[in-house]
């Protein structure tokens, strides 16, 4: 099938690049001219691993091409994409559907002939009756239905989600619609995967619900974790003693310095919003939030006492930006308020991260960034582990020991086991274990 993409962000690249690759002929679409041009010279804006050689095999076979002419691709599609962003505007959280209404109006000028046009942004409920009215109200002769189909992708495992979904949420009760879904999905029947239809409504209120209910996993454990401190318990014996019920699950169940990323924060607080417009308040999510937000100071109090309490001329060295590993994601990331905060104690900062350096030093201005985690550590009172990469993992520790002007190490992703830890002589602190 014949498919555009309406906007060459995460969203936008990873399902422009995962359709083609299933035998889709695909045109990913920007109005960004700079960025159609760096894609055409096959240059990935995006950290994710994978998605440069996908990118590359499937403009090679011509299966992808990047344009900025948004009418001549939707005028030869079957199917119209549009994975345009949707930011929190202002304090209030409120989701920005601007570039979503913008979008629905330019494709609508250029429908020819009948077009599934699929809203794959994250919107408040209602938000495809919207889509819809615009695209009425534009072209009151056009043939086209408006579809629901939310993204559920982990950065840093976007293209795996994408191929081997444990779902795939279609929100339609339009026929024909219903059979161009099937077709463009067909592929992944060879992985079994389920095939939801349901109504637009429901598919949008769906994908916050998701949302919603893996941030209350990740705040539920990180409130056991400061529980399991005080009483000696063990924060990962717990997640699996639990996390092995299927009724629970593993997944989002590691104790950390809290949830952050391009979806969880804005995505929350627009549910908030939405549900208090609607008169029908999500208590536990505000809950969720407050706690997530207070998690981070407390994790820079945290390294703050390993400093000996008080980071006043102290040097910390901060292992780990993004706010996760394998992406190059700053927005939203614990690491933003725990840096900021350790900065306004008097510490001074130094960094070091595989991917996410460059974008953040324009957000984290005084922090000294640094080539490696050694030169990081060099001459640091104390090391903190923010994101759990890989590499972190098998850093050579007598090396570390060696930089290190004092051995604390404040580990925030429970990536070491203490025992061994302290039999190296560091003086560790973790999280959730005694």
């Amino acid at each position: 099938m014949k498919l555009a993409i309406i906007g060459c962000g995460y969203v936008g690249l990873v399902t422009g690049a995962c359709f083609s690759d299933f035998g889709h002929t695909v045109a990913c679409v920007d109005n960004d001219p700079d960025r159609i041009d760096a894609l055409r010279r096959g240059e990935v804006p995006i950290y994710e691993p994978g998605l440069d050689e996908l990118i590359h095999t499937n403009v090679r076979s011509q299966r992808l091409g990047f344009t900025a002419d948004l009418a001549a691709a939707v005028r030869s599609a079957d199917a119209v994409f549009i994975a345009v962003g949707t930011p929190s505007r202002g304090e209030e959280g409120v989701a920005d559907l601007s570039y979503v209404y913008a979008a629905a109006a330019e494709v609508a000028a250029a429908l020819d002939g009948f077009t599934v046009v699929v809203n794959k942004s994250t919107v408040p409920v209602g938000t495809g009756d919207e889509v819809e009215a615009i695209i009425r109200r534009i072209r009151p002769d056009a043939a086209f239905a408006v579809v629901s189909n939310p993204e559920f992708l982990r950065e840093g495992d976007a293209i795996a989600d994408f191929k081997r979904p444990d779902r795939v949420i279609v929100g339609t009760e339009d026929a024909r619609a219903r059979e161009v879904m099937t077709e463009i999905y067909r592929p992944l029947e060879l992985n079994n995967a389920p095939l939801l239809f349901m109504g637009r409504r429901t598919a949008e209120m769906t994908k916050y619900a998701a949302n919603a209910f893996l941030v209350t996993k990740i705040s539920f454990i990180n409130e056991f974790a400061d529980f399991c401190e005080k009483t000696g318990a063990n924060v990962q014996d717990v997640a699996r003693g639990i996390g092995l019920d299927n009724r629970i699950g593993p997944k989002f169940l590691n104790a950390g310095p809290g949830y952050g990323g391009s979806c969880f924060p804005k995505d929350t607080a627009a549910l908030i919003r939405s549900a208090e417009t609607a008169g029908a308040p999500l208590r536990i999510i505000e809950t969720v939030v407050r706690i997530n937000e207070d998690r981070k100071l407390r994790m820079a109090g945290k390294i703050i006492e390993a400093c000996g309490g008080a980071a006043e001329g102290k040097t910390i060295a901060v292992l780990g930006l993004a706010f996760k590993a394998n992406t190059d994601d700053m927005r939203g990331a614990p690491s933003l308020a725990i840096v900021r905060a350790l900065h306004a104690a008097g510490a001074h900062i130094k960094a070091y991260d595989p991917a996410s350096m460059e974008q953040a030093r324009t957000l984290l201005p005084g922090v000294e960034f640094c080539e490696n985690p050694y030169d990081c550590a060099q001459g640091a009172d104390a090391l903190a582990v923010l994101t759990e990469w890989d590499e972190f993992r098998a850093l050579d520790l007598t090396r570390i020991m060696a930089a290190l002007a004092s051995p604390a190490i404040v580990d925030l992703r429970n990536i070491y086991r203490p025992e061994d830890m302290r039999r190296r002589g560091f003086k560790y602190s973790s999280i959730g274990r005694e």
